[in-house]
């Protein structure tokens, strides 16, 4: 790389980094056919169109063709990428949708986004979907409701989760009293304590909860093991979450939310411990926003090789303009938060089984045979283009959306359950749904990569990035590299490293700048 520089600075003078990324950006502006990621002002639509996302852009466009020559290349680019598809939920669902969109003015891509975290969080422990012998899994999401300043992702989140919120503040009052209870028989002799009104032998009491703000690892272990359903970590800034890497030791925490992601023993055997906490099968979902110029923060210190961003699922609305008041909006046709609290405590009344020991034993949703054949061929289909392509990138975002097409199967079909259907089964049409899903959230997490991919690149590969037509060929990619200063062997390289992050094969030997 330090040769390509050199070189570089043989042919042209060597320009100034911040010159070379805004060349880029402006010839991404100047293109209409290319939306850029805008951070300016513009004036809200008025009656049903309040918001920055309209509604003939949730529409099946989300979903991607099929390539006719098989290469995973061809990935959906940003143009392509019209918002989340929110007809993949029950019909309930998208009333609250677009009924807080028309009346609250929360982006449908946000609202959808958060919906789908919080019944994961409640749902926990309680529901697997076993997809293959002996492989279970769980509805763990960790979501990123990504956009720039202004553009409503925070009030959308809070909104969606206040059930939780509220459920935790009666718990946690009960939690008071029974502590107080418990505090008061401890005080005295044991033979008093059934004359008093008491237990004999009393058990300290545990706070049952489904949120958690800003806590240290430790913290997270001990709340985990008190509450075995599961919960949830909310961060109205995303980055924060992982600023509290390693804040108070110097382990590795990155590795332990990948292995909770997997749903994978936690063990906790710290001296600030008075005894080790094992938890056999912690169940935690993560969620927050974030600002697309904060993403290289969160891919910081080996987390864009190690597999950690490709957990995450992005919620990356195509159209992130800041929307003005509007004191036209209507009033809501119904009680929003009332039909959305009664959904969610369906959900929320699940008692589950527990064995002996408490530990939850899962309902199994089990998938239809037709259900299990379309799964198997959509993956089929995924590995074949990962294999033709060879993009480590592509290949690592497509391995982890195998597992959350799982569990997207899981959590729609106990969202249909918990919106008045009367079984729990995964369908073919349950998994066509998750799949469409999956192929939303690919298109979001190579926008992303993009994003990270750009801001990491050398002066002399922004340089030659600049210098590329929207489309080429690799003899005129290679052409115009040399005049750059980067070698052929260098261009092909960079072409490779890049590709369904920068640039994506249309056939071979001709690719598109995303």
């Amino acid at each position: 790389m330090k040769n390509e520089t050199t070189s570089s600075a043989k042919a042209t003078p060597k320009p100034k980094a911040g010159e070379k990324k805004a060349t880029v950006k402006k010839k991404a502006d100047s293109n209409p056919d290319t939306p850029a990621i805008k951070c300016t002002e513009v004036t809200c639509q008025t009656n049903e169109q309040v918001t920055n996302h309209t509604p003939d852009q949730l529409t099946n466009q989300s979903v991607p063709p099929v390539p006719t020559d098989g290469l995973i290349a061809e990935q959906p680019t940003a143009q392509s990428i019209s918002g989340f598809p929110i007809d993949v939920l029950p019909a309930k669902l998208q009333g609250i949708i677009n009924e807080a969109n028309a009346t609250l003015g929360f982006p449908k891509d946000y609202i959808a986004g958060s919906m789908l975290t919080a019944m994961a969080a409640v749902i926990g422990n309680t529901h697997s979907a076993e997809a293959m012998s002996g492989w279970k899994e769980y509805v763990i999401l960790f979501v990123a409701l990504v956009g720039c300043p202004g553009v409503c992702k925070s009030h959308p989140l809070s909104y969606l989760m206040q059930p939780l919120i509220d459920h935790d503040a009666e718990k946690a009052a009960q939690f008071t009293e029974e502590l107080k209870r418990y505090n008061a028989a401890m005080e005295l002799p044991p033979k008093e304590r059934v004359a008093n009104g008491y237990e004999l032998n009393p058990v300290e009491p545990r706070r049952v909860r489904f949120m958690m703000q800003d806590v240290t690892n430790e913290a997270v272990h001990r709340i985990l093991s008190e509450n075995p359903r599961g919960l949830i970590l909310m961060y109205d800034e995303l980055a924060g979450w992982v600023k509290n890497f390693n804040r108070y030791n110097s382990g590795s925490e990155s590795e332990f939310w990948m292995s909770v992601f997997n749903h994978k023993v936690a063990m906790s055997d710290r001296k600030s411990s008075q005894s080790g906490v094992f938890i056999r099968n912690p169940f935690l979902c993560v969620i927050g926003t974030i600002q697309p110029k904060v993403l290289t923060e969160l891919a910081a210190n080996n987390r864009n090789a190690n597999g950690f961003m490709e957990r995450i699922l992005y919620v990356f609305p195509a159209d992130q303009t800041k929307p003005k008041w509007d004191r036209t909006r209507r009033l809501p046709s119904f009680d929003i938060a009332a039909a959305w609290r009664e959904i969610l405590s369906r959900l929320i009344g699940i008692v589950p089984t527990v064995d002996s020991s408490g530990e939850i034993i899962p309902d199994d949703v089990p998938f239809s045979p037709d259900a299990l054949d379309r799964l198997y061929q959509w993956q089929n289909e995924q590995t074949d283009r990962c294999n033709a392509d060879g993009s480590d990138t592509l290949t690592s975002i497509a391995s982890k959306l195998e597992i959350y097409a799982i569990r997207f199967s899981l959590l729609l079909a106990l969202a249909d359950w918990a919106c008045g259907g009367e079984k729990k089964l995964i369908d073919v049409d349950t998994v066509e749904r998750a799949i469409r899903l999956a192929e939303y959230f690919r298109s979001t997490a190579s926008k992303v990569q993009g994003i990270i991919s750009e801001d990491a690149l050398t002066e002399l590969q922004l340089a030659v990035l600049s210098e590329l037509p929207d489309s080429f060929t690799t003899a005129e990619g290679v052409a115009i590299a040399g005049k750059c200063g980067m070698p052929e062997r260098s261009f092909k390289r960079f072409l490779k490293d890049r590709k369904g992050v920068l640039f994506i094969r249309n056939t071979y030997g001709n690719y598109t700048k995303l």
